[in-house]
């Protein structure tokens, strides 16, 4: 379904302004903006992403990864092609940048109502916009989500934060939860690695925690391009100005798309991350594709009692009343059944 878009001005010349993510791609008639997805048909512009779903798929939420909202939950999870980046280490580049590489737009037709109805069917209590940029898909996740909250899911973002502040708003009032990915703290490794810049990403984040949406932060450490100290204790000091609540995912980089020259993020590398943010006052700290440690684990900040232990992404110990310790009764940030 082509659908016109919303947030986007109308220009002089028939040309279009998309205020959508913090590109604001000025587009003329018949082309389309950086993420590929959005068209400029005789002076309006249009989503070409409006129902067709590239991958629908039920994850457990841990692997968004959201760590305090609904531990051990399912989460119904549909992705669009397209991307607003342009990640040279991108995980999932045969569908983000499909629509830039391949020219063409796939997927399986659904329907808002579909979507939401999938998510009940699985049992899921949540739905995750997911794998790709779900800013480019807004259209789609916004009809989505509002369906979604009337049946009582939760609705989660996982994504690269370049939204602006009128897309923010706009989903503020049906986004329940995000995971954002903050790459680096170097606007160069943006412009360069991503083609986009930092600052837009940070005012998403505070952006974010002023409108009470749950944030998790995910940082990918890559070997020689954003795993030097100094840059991780800005990161994590940022982090710390959220609040101390706020868990950071610090995850171990693998060989993806372009960057098939480098080697495997040090395990170290890794451990000495975690150690930054404890030591930046961080209370939750978490590591990803490194599996079988305690990094995994949710710990009270208070008496350090064990409140959620996990395997991978199955949760093996759950010790929390409600969403109190149950040793010393201290409350986790979050959103616990």
């Amino acid at each position: 379904m082509i659908k016109e878009a919303m947030l986007y001005e109308k220009m002089e010349g028939g040309n279009v302004r998309c205020a959508l993510c913090s590109h604001r791609c000025k587009i003329a008639p018949a082309k389309r903006g950086v993420c590929c997805v959005r068209e400029n048909r005789e002076g309006a512009l249009y989503t070409l992403v409006y129902g067709p779903v590239i991958a629908a798929s039920v994850d457990p939420i841990e692997k968004k990864p959201i760590y305090h909202l609904y531990p051990g939950s399912e989460s119904y999870s549909i992705a669009a092609v397209g991307c607003n980046f342009r990640c040279s280490f991108c995980q999932n580049h045969e569908i983000s940048q499909m629509p830039r590489e391949e020219g063409r737009i796939a997927g399986r037709e659904m329907t808002p109502r579909e979507v939401a109805n999938g998510a009940i069917s699985s049992s899921s209590k949540s739905i995750s916009y997911t794998y790709t940029e779900p800013t480019i898909f807004f259209e789609f996740a916004h009809d989505t989500a509002r369906l979604a909250r009337e049946k009582g899911l939760k609705n989660i973002f996982v994504t690269n934060g370049f939204m602006t502040e009128e897309a923010l708003e706009a989903a503020s009032p049906w986004l329940d939860a995000a995971n954002v990915d903050l790459k680096s703290f170097r606007d160069d490794f943006y412009k360069h690695h991503c083609g986009a810049r930092l600052k837009p990403v940070l005012d998403t984040l505070r952006g974010m925690k002023k409108r009470g949406i749950w944030v998790e932060v995910t940082t990918l450490v890559i070997p020689t391009l954003n795993d030097d100290e100094g840059e991780l204790r800005e990161i994590a000091a940022f982090i710390r100005s959220l609040g101390d609540e706020v868990p950071w995912h610090v995850s171990r980089f693998f060989p993806r798309y372009r960057t098939q020259n480098l080697l495997p993020t040090p395990v170290k590398t890794i451990d000495r991350a975690l150690e930054i943010g404890r030591q930046a006052g961080l209370k939750h700290v978490y590591s990803g594709n490194v599996p079988g440690g305690e990094s995994d684990n949710t710990y009270c900040s208070q008496c350090k009692n064990l409140l959620i232990g996990r395997q991978g992404y199955t949760i093996r110990q759950y010790n929390l009343a409600g969403s109190k310790c149950n040793h010393c009764g201290t409350t986790l940030a979050g959103v616990f059944s």
